[in-house]
């Protein structure tokens, strides 16, 4: 650790040490072009994107802003941050004595706002919800942990989602075979879904019900939805890129499993 004042964002010795091997390996392949292994620790860098996802600061006021965005797209780019992500949930479901993988994934969307100055040729209008941005489409198991992410414009439709989200699920795994999804997405999902060997199941809502109702299972996903809320930069979509916000559900998932594994707790800023 550094000598500066510690964050609550910070990584406990015990969380840092079932995230090291990653990064640490990482570094370890990729040596600086002067062949030394650079003068930031690996464990400043994940402390700073950590940082960043619970207080949603920009960039210029991480320090060393430089350094941090480099690694943010750099295991973007190649795959780490999920790598880490998966290696978390696998122990996490492991530790409440179920399989490394899932058999079943629910399935649904969020539309959020878009901040000032992320390209308009990544956003759109959510007619339905009326919310002018970008849609974020998760899968998650029954421990609500993220299986797949996919981040579109809020004018995509959610047909569009569920076969993204499905293909992902299947490119990753090969355990799951069923999906739950709402009322919102159709029949075109489903025929993927057979397509893929997943049976995909829609969740019709009791009419009767005036109110919002959890649905057995499907509520998982609603839970994850409001997790990553407490997680200020997924509130609104800062992001110039889809794919980097759907890196940033991985970083905010990764801390939540880390804190979970550990048995420890955050803040909520909701409170501040």
């Amino acid at each position: 650790m550094s000598d500066r004042k510690p964050y609550k964002s910070d990584l406990s010795d015990e969380r840092w040490a079932l995230i090291e091997p990653v990064p640490t390996a990482w570094k370890a392949k990729h040596p600086s072009v002067s062949g030394h292994q650079g003068s930031y620790e690996m464990r400043e860098i994940v402390n700073a994107l950590l940082y960043q996802s619970r207080t949603g600061c920009q960039w210029d006021y991480l320090p060393p802003p430089g350094a941090v965005k480099y690694y943010f797209y750099k295991w973007r780019d190649d795959g780490t941050d999920k790598v880490i992500h998966d290696l978390l949930r696998w122990q996490v479901r492991e530790s409440r004595g179920r399989l490394a993988d899932p058999s079943l994934v629910v399935l649904d969307t969020q539309s959020l706002h878009a901040a000032a100055g992320v390209p308009a040729a990544t956003t759109g209008w959510d007619a339905a919800k009326k919310v002018p941005g970008r849609k974020r489409g998760l899968a998650v198991d029954v421990l609500g942990l993220v299986i797949a992410v996919v981040v579109l414009a809020a004018s995509v439709h959610d047909n569009v989602f569920g076969t993204a989200l499905l293909d992902k699920v299947a490119a990753g795994t090969s355990t799951v075979t069923k999906a739950l999804v709402d009322q919102g997405f159709k029949k075109s999902v489903v025929d993927h879904g057979a397509s893929l060997s997943i049976a995909v199941e829609i969740v019709e809502r009791n009419p009767a019900n005036r109110s919002f109702v959890p649905q057995p299972i499907r509520w998982r996903v609603e839970q994850t939805n409001g997790i990553l809320m407490l997680h200020r930069r997924l509130v609104r979509d800062y992001e110039h890129r889809p794919v980097s916000a759907e890196s940033r559900v991985y970083w905010a998932i990764s801390d939540v499993m880390a804190r979970r594994l550990t048995s420890t707790s955050a803040s909520s800023w909701r409170g501040a």
